[in-house]
């Protein structure tokens, strides 16, 4: 049974249960708080509330662990984008309420900035007109809700999607209170070994001001170049006779230029030293834990990002530092090439779904059946594919992954041809694209080609579009499936009875933080959730989703 339940005035909570359609299906009563409402009452299956984000903070930090929700603004924002296209509008009970009664609908309110410590003032939800009872509210928005994904294309996979969205929610909100074992004294270890001393004031610490000095030597006597700032290097190259369109590391790297090397040099100790450097270490990691603020389906594809903190841009050398308690392991998990599989699993190519099913290494099945054994070629092709990549070697195997596997490489120019064309795209759950004047190819992490052949549209903005959504219900699907693994493992874990703990996810990988005895046993829910995930997603195919699985005390230590 679901319950809706919103908070009142006077802080306490108004709370009723729910029919099928939304609707109540008695009484509403009230509690004088939202975690007493929620502790007595734990044979609830799904509480409907406005936002997990905001509600099921306070849930956990009084030891209330909710199973399931439903969480309104989430849903918002993905129907909004079904029916609209309109991704990135406003989600809040508010926006959703106006758009009920054909009302003006105001703007959400700012993301708060990122806090190691909780403020006392937390940012207010967007009011509701003034006389407008929240409660009322969220059970009118609820059954509307109910009711548009009724309309939807397929009903039943925008369900799931607003089921897992939700569940993504508990997750993000358990494990930034969780939080991730980090030892700050090995972090300081190693930003002393890369760094070197740090001067008083502000300056750089002693290696990036070497390196700084190497790079204004280079360039001559008396000559002084700030190596941070991209134009006194692209300055100082002119001045040599050398062009550069940017200081990118492609670029740098083919000049044959003494700066280029204490440049390159520089630029990683910067990344390291603004980003993960002494003052993040302070801001971000206290009690053993690093706490980032996850923010689920933050991009336009449905992967996570962060409110600060660089949860998911951890570099390599900084993962020493992540290190699991003693008497516990961190059991590091890697989907193997999880974008392939869900291209094989939504287009239902039946020669790729063998493929995709027959082992752990992908490309090297697909190697073996097409490309005479040649594994680079083979997932240069099947990349080529997803991201629109059609110049070059790509384009030299895409004739023959064309031939062998005509319906993936159909479902992917589909959506290329339907992007160009200004179509709606889909992921296979129903999460859908942008406009194109909303997103470019950068924001979904997709290459671009300023020599990109001209294909279904006519201008260089229409192709843009098309690379875009041709990796969009490829990237998005992936998206949608890792929600129902994690849905899928989080429950695992609760129902084994295990202390194991999900402490980090990113994209395709997964880290649990558990005693030693229960890796196993972690290792083994990981597996079951994946394939629990395919199934529910794409229903019966051969297509299989396995991880690369490590255990081990240091994060570092798992690749």
């Amino acid at each position: 049974m679901r319950w809706a339940v919103a908070e009142t005035d006077d802080g306490g909570v108004r709370l009723c249960p729910l029919t099928q359609d939304g609707r109540p299906a008695g009484p509403v009563v009230s509690e004088p708080s939202l975690i007493e409402a929620v502790r007595s009452r734990p044979e609830v299956e799904r509480w409907v509330w406005r936002s997990t984000a905001e509600s099921y903070r306070r849930l956990l930090a009084a030891g209330v662990r909710v199973e399931r929700c439903y969480d309104v603004e989430a849903a918002e924002a993905l129907l909004i984008g079904h029916e609209e296209g309109q991704w990135g509008q406003p989600r809040s009970l508010a926006a959703a309420w106006a758009r009920l009664h054909g009302l003006p609908v105001p703007q959400d309110t700012p993301a708060r900035a990122a806090e190691t410590q909780p403020s006392l003032f937390e940012p207010a939800p967007v009011p509701l007109p003034p006389g407008t009872d929240e409660f009322t509210a969220l059970l009118e928005v609820y059954a509307g809700q109910v009711a548009r994904t009724a309309k939807t294309e397929q009903p039943e996979r925008m369900r799931l999607l607003l089921a897992s969205e939700s569940a993504g929610m508990l997750v993000a909100a358990e494990m930034a209170r969780t939080g991730v074992p980090w030892r700050a004294d090995v972090h300081r270890q190693v930003l002393d070994e890369l760094l070197g001393e740090r001067y008083p004031g502000g300056l750089e610490p002693r290696r990036m001001a070497e390196l700084a000095d190497e790079v204004s030597r280079a360039f001559g006597e008396g000559v002084r170049v700030r190596p941070d700032l991209p134009n006194d290097i692209i300055r100082a190259f002119a001045r040599a006779g050398i062009a550069l369109t940017s200081t990118r590391k492609w670029e740098l790297q083919q000049i044959d230029h003494p700066a280029v090397a204490p440049l390159l040099a520089y630029k990683s100790l910067y990344r390291l030293y603004t980003a993960h450097g002494w003052s993040w270490l302070q801001q971000w990691v206290h009690d053993g834990r690093f706490r980032p603020e996850y923010l689920p389906g933050g991009t336009v594809s449905g992967r996570w990002t962060t409110n600060g903190g660089g949860a998911l841009q951890i570099p390599k050398v900084i993962r020493q530092a992540v290190r699991a308690d003693p008497g516990w392991r961190l059991v590091v998990a890697d989907a193997d090439q999880m974008e392939p599989r869900v291209l094989a699993a939504v287009s239902r190519d039946r020669g790729l779904m063998e493929v995709a099913g027959s082992g752990r290494d992908l490309y090297a099945d697909l190697a073996a059946r097409a490309f005479g054994g040649d594994r680079d070629q083979a997932k240069l092709a099947l990349l080529g594919a997803i991201y629109g990549q059609t110049s070059g070697d790509a384009l030299k195997h895409m004739a023959d992954l064309r031939r062998r596997y005509p319906a993936a490489v159909a479902y992917v120019d589909e959506a290329a041809r339907a992007g160009e064309e200004g179509r709606l795209v889909r992921t296979w759950m129903g999460r859908t694209c942008p406009p194109a004047s909303m997103a470019t190819p950068d924001e979904a992490g997709l290459p671009q080609e300023d020599d990109a052949p001209t294909g279904y549209g006519s201008s260089s903005a229409a192709r843009a579009r098309g690379r875009f959504t041709r990796n969009f219900v490829v990237q998005g699907s992936a998206a949608d499936w890792a929600l129902l693994m994690l849905a899928a493992l989080r429950q695992s874990l609760a129902g084994a009875e295990l202390r194991a703990e999900l402490v980090f996810f990113q994209h395709d990988e997964v880290i649990v933080h558990c005693p030693a005895e229960e890796a196993g046993a972690v290792s083994e829910a990981i597996a079951m959730a994946a394939d629990s995930a395919g199934r529910i997603a794409f229903g019966p195919t051969p297509v299989r989703f396995p991880f690369t699985t490590a255990v081990v005390e240091c994060y570092g230590d798992a690749k």
